[in-house]
C-alpha cells in the first residue's frame, strides 16, 4: 500500500453489539477481550459507546467500560465514542474522566457527542429532554472548564481529580458538530463515507474556522466508518449484512435487535420498506478484498486529508470480524 495509508493511524470503535442468543453481560466481556486483540494488531485507539435501552447494544456506561478496557490493555489509547454530554452534568463527566486519566495517564480519550435518548421514555428516565442538546456548546465549555480551572459558574467548586489533568477531547460531528469543534479548538470525529461530498464540505469548514486552543494547536480530523475486509468482495459484503439488517429493522419496527447470522437474514422475507432500508444500509460502506479496500481508503484519506480513521464495523460472527480487522492491519504495515 502507499505511504498515505501506512502513515495514517487507524483506530476501532466497538458498540458492544449483542448477538442472537447472547446476553448483554457476555457482550460486554467480549468487548474487553476484543480490545486486547485489537491492541495486539497494532491499532491506535479503542473506543466504546453510549446507548440507553437499546436491546441490541450492551454498552450503556462508556466510562465504566473504558476503565475495564484500559485495565485489560497496556499500550492502546482508550476512550469513548462518545459520552453523550446532554445526558449528563458536565461536572460528573469531568470527574469520571479525571479518575480515568489518573489511573491510566496519557492513554485516555474523551470523545463527546450531542445525542439525547432515542425515545421519550428514555429521555424521561435520563431526566433530560430533546432541548438538552440545544445547550451542547455551553456544556462543552463547562466540561473543559472543570479541567483547566476556567469555569466560573460554580465558585469554590472543583472537579477533583480532573482539575489540571488533560484527557484528550474529541467532538463527534452531528448537526453543527463540526462548527462547534472548530469554535472550541477540538479534534473532530466525522462520518461521511455514505455522504462523502457533504463530509468534505464540513471538514473544509472546520479547518477554515478552527481556533487553536489549549486542547489542540491545529485542526485534527478523524474520519469514521464501516470497513469490511475479506478474501473476496462477496465475502466482505456478507460481513455487512447483520448490521445492515438490524438497522433496517430498527427503522421499520422501532426496535434495534441483536445481530443475526448472515444466512438467517438472507433467507428472511423482507417487506418493501424493509428491503429499501436494508439496501440503503448496505450502501456507502468500504468493503472488499484487501486490494479493493486499500484503494478505496487511499482515495478517502487523500480527498479528506484526514489525520486518522476510526473503524466502526460490527457483524454477527466475531471470528470473521477479527479476521477483517487483521487483514486491514496488514494493509497498514
Amino acid at each position: 500500500m502507499t505511504s498515505v495509508l501506512r502513515a495514517t493511524p487507524f483506530s476501532v470503535l466497538d458498540r458492544s453489539r449483542t448477538r442472537q442468543g447472547e446476553d448483554p453481560p457476555s457482550a460486554l466481556r467480549e468487548t474487553v477481550g476484543f480490545a486486547r486483540r485489537i491492541e495486539a494488531l497494532g491499532y491506535h485507539r479503542f473506543w466504546v459507546s453510549e446507548h440507553h435501552s437499546v436491546p441490541g447494544v450492551a454498552g450503556s456506561a462508556p466510562t465504566v467500560l473504558a476503565a475495564a478496557v484500559a485495565s485489560a490493555t497496556s499500550r492502546i489509547r482508550v476512550g469513548t465514542g462518545g459520552v453523550m454530554l446532554p445526558n449528563h452534568r458536565p461536572l460528573v463527566v469531568a470527574e469520571q474522566f479525571g479518575v480515568l486519566e489518573s489511573l491510566f495517564p496519557g492513554r485516555i480519550d474523551m470523545g463527546l457527542g450531542r445525542s439525547v435518548g432515542f425515545t421519550g421514555g428514555v429521555r424521561k428516565a435520563l431526566g433530560h429532554g430533546k432541548e438538552a442538546a440545544d445547550g451542547f456548546g455551553d456544556q462543552i465549555a463547562e466540561l473543559l472548564g472543570w479541567f483547566d480551572g476556567s469555569q466560573r459558574a460554580y465558585p469554590q467548586v472543583h472537579a477533583w481529580p480532573a482539575e489540571g489533568l488533560r484527557p484528550a477531547p474529541f467532538l463527534l460531528a452531528t448537526g453543527s458538530g463540526a462548527d462547534l469543534a472548530a469554535a472550541h479548538g477540538l479534534p473532530l470525529v466525522i462520518g461521511g463515507i455514505r455522504g462523502e461530498d457533504a463530509m468534505l464540505r464540513a471538514v473544509d469548514r472546520y479547518r477554515a474556522a478552527f481556533r487553536p486552543s489549549p486542547w489542540a494547536a491545529a485542526p485534527y480530523v478523524v474520519l469514521s466508518g464501516t470497513v469490511a475486509v475479506a478474501a473476496t468482495g462477496e465475502a466482505a459484503r456478507r460481513l455487512l449484512v447483520p448490521e445492515a439488517w438490524a438497522t433496517a429493522y430498527s427503522r421499520t419496527h422501532g426496535v434495534f435487535p441483536a445481530l443475526a447470522p448472515h444466512a438467517q437474514v438472507a433467507a428472511a422475507a423482507m417487506s418493501d420498506a424493509e428491503r429499501e432500508r436494508f439496501e440503503a444500509a448496505m450502501s456507502g460502506q468500504v468493503s472488499g478484498s484487501p486490494d479493493e479496500v486499500g484503494a478505496r481508503l487511499e482515495s478517502l484519506l487523500t480527498r479528506s486529508a484526514a489525520d486518522e480513521f476510526l473503524v466502526t464495523t460490527s457483524t454477527y460472527d466475531r471470528a470473521e470480524l477479527l479476521e477483517s480487522y487483521r487483514l486491514l492491519a496488514e494493509l497498514l504495515r
